[in-house]
């Protein structure tokens, strides 16, 4: 899709992700490459004594499956895409180990800032499966390059 027919989307949900399972392991290996070894993530029989009652991902662990989830939706034809940031971002509910989550995502914003550079603002919403809260809700923001 070109640039042109995405901005047509604009205030238009664009799509929902596969289902992702977010499961020890891979709570293990964030916690290995982050460094972040807190109990309420690496530790199930320590965590099972928290008002969580078992381990809980990363917030941010969380956060970075943003790119994961957001990969299976259509993208405009560009030649380079980066992230930019967010404008805002919240964790609202905790990924227990063994759920799965899934992206929604809405296009909020996509304007030509200079020739051939475009902003791209997106909300991102993940769901945790079963639950009623999400884990997230943020503002993300690409920038592409045509």
């Amino acid at each position: 899709m070109t640039l042109e027919e995405l901005q047509a989307k604009v205030g238009e949900n664009i799509g929902t992700s596969d289902w992702f399972l977010i499961d020890q392991d891979r709570i293990d290996r964030f916690a290995e490459t982050t460094d972040d070894h807190q109990f309420i993530h690496v530790d199930p029989e320590a965590a099972k004594a928290t008002q969580f009652g078992q381990t809980i991902a990363h917030g941010f662990l969380t956060l970075s499956m943003l790119a994961p989830l957001i990969s299976a939706l259509d993208k405009p034809e560009v030649r380079m895409s980066v992230n930019y940031g967010f404008n805002k971002m919240r964790f609202l509910a905790p990924v227990k180990s063994g759920k799965r989550i899934r992206g929604h995502f809405k296009l909020l914003e996509l304007a030509e800032k200079r020739p051939g550079q475009w902003q791209q603002t997106v909300e991102a919403t993940v769901e945790i499966e079963g639950e009623d809260k999400p884990a997230l809700m943020a503002e993300w923001i690409f920038q592409h390059f045509a």
